[in-house]
């Protein structure tokens, strides 16, 4: 295996009509991917940005890494972004022909150019690609323009056998054994992506809240002088965990109390916010920087009433939690903002069987640009994800006919012990800025209602009945 990934470092960029060949295929099987971002508007195109043979195309199995953008029409609503297209990573396996169990991962058998004959598939579905990719990050390969890292405390066997985790949304994951677990970012942006740069800055203060990274792939492109493009990162899989979300539903389908476990990760959450205040600058955030702040969110109001006519009624007092939040600020008051996980909620979480927490997924909401992304925000986001996340768990399980009369019960119980468990470890309870708190936590439930009305009508009564109280002229 090592010999293939030191050899293996010719550009496919001198095979002429590679794209081409590939163009008709992955017209029709993009978008079908969960983490195409520009579904319900057609691909008309496909622009090259980067092409690397991993394994060479004269081999019994080939191996491409592409970055390519697929163009697509703006929607009306839509400014003109700041790139021309979505740039999505992928990994391409070709074989003469496919053999019965990679079946599912089939993309199409070009007709045309240097692939004519052969067969094209998802390769993360094949596990000597996948081993392929952990031998480079081992020996921290450099392969046309890809370069692999690895942190050289952290042992990295080569007999781990991969799998491919099949319920992922924006992303793609390989499990090594049940000691690695290789997230592969699909929607690229050049820059420092959070999802490595602030696992790394939380491993230098020894926060082991969140797995350190054992590895990272990037991307240095001749075309793009500027910071390399982060393409995924190895950190610990951590064995038997639950994901917070599925725990949730679990302990509520069996009417159990999960307050206990809403303490314990606001204590996680303090810490982990704690150590980010540490290892990066914190910003003061005075009346310009929260009338920008107000603003944005009022903005976000406006054009979800457009969007949603439901929450017409509802806007007067949705609006009022901004205004609340602009006044204080007109009045001198200043708050502190530093880097936060910026997406979080019980899915953004693991529980181990020992009871402690972690939090994963640092990328932030991929809708929106790397640099926002990056920008120092007050804790309170990401507690206000939280809290709407417990108030998800409660009303969707509510939904169903099997749910315990004392759900809503539930609900509050969890904001209260989540809120009390992080001021336990960050020393002040996120309650005692209510006009904050409620702003976030109003600003991501117009968020929720949208969403929900573009994609799942079915879920529109969950952020609608927060909707509701959040619209009281007092917070609940």
């Amino acid at each position: 295996m090592s010999e293939a990934v030191t050899r293996s470092t010719h550009s496919a960029s001198t095979r002429p009509g590679l794209l081409a060949s590939l163009d008709p295929l992955l017209r029709e099987w993009l978008p079908r991917q969960r983490w195409f971002a520009g579904k319900g508007r057609p691909v008309t195109g496909f622009s090259l940005v980067s092409v690397t043979e991993v394994l060479p195309l004269n081999s019994r199995l080939g191996l491409l890494h592409l970055l390519v953008r697929a163009h697509q029409p703006l929607v009306p609503t839509q400014s003109a972004p700041a790139h021309p297209a979505d740039c999505y990573q992928l990994l391409l396996g070709v074989r003469e022909t496919l053999p019965p169990h990679l079946a599912p991962a089939l993309i199409g058998h070009p007709t045309q150019g240097p692939l004519a004959g052969l067969t094209v598939y998802e390769a993360l579905h094949d596990p000597r690609p996948a081993d392929v990719l952990l031998e480079a990050l081992r020996e921290r390969a450099h392969i046309g323009e890809l370069r692999f890292e690895r942190d050289m405390t952290q042992e990295i066997r080569g007999d781990l056998v991969p799998r491919l985790v099949t319920a992922e949304q924006s992303n793609s994951s390989l499990v090594y054994g049940d000691t690695f677990i290789l997230k592969l970012l699909r929607r690229i942006v050049p820059g420092i992506n959070p999802d490595l740069e602030l696992p790394l800055a939380l491993a230098r203060e020894g926060c082991a809240r969140v797995p350190a990274p054992a590895g990272w792939v990037l991307a240095d492109l001749a075309d793009d002088p500027g910071d390399p493009y982060v393409l995924g990162v190895l950190q610990p899989f951590l064995q038997g965990a639950s994901d917070g979300w599925d725990l949730a539903l679990r302990e509520l389908a069996k009417g159990e109390d999960f307050s206990g476990a809403a303490r314990a990760l606001g204590r996680a959450t303090a810490e982990v916010h704690t150590a980010l205040a540490r290892a990066l600058p914190e910003v003061t955030m005075g009346r310009a920087q929260m009338e920008l702040l107000v603003e944005g969110m009022t903005e976000r109001l406006t054009a979800a009433v457009q969007t949603v006519p439901s929450l017409l009624p509802y806007a007067p007092g949705l609006r009022s939690a901004f205004d609340a939040l602009a006044d204080l600020a007109s009045e001198g008051q200043t708050w502190t903002a530093q880097r936060i996980h910026g997406d979080l909620h019980l899915g953004q979480c693991l529980r181990s069987p020992s009871g402690s927490w972690s939090l994963i997924d640092f990328e932030g909401e991929p809708s929106k640009p790397l640099a926002e992304r990056r920008l120092p925000q007050p804790t309170a986001r990401d507690v206000a994800g939280m809290l709407r996340s417990f108030d998800y768990a409660a009303h969707s399980l509510r939904a169903g006919a099997t749910a315990p009369s004392a759900v809503p019960g539930w609900a509050d119980a969890c904001r209260a012990a989540y809120c009390s468990g992080y001021a336990e470890a960050g020393g002040r309870d996120p309650r005692t800025d209510p006009v904050l708190l409620r702003a976030y936590e109003t600003d991501k439930a117009i968020y929720e209602v949208v969403y929900e009305a573009r994609h799942r009508p079915d879920w529109l009564p969950v952020p609608m009945a927060a909707v509701r109280r959040l619209a009281l002229p007092e917070p609940s």
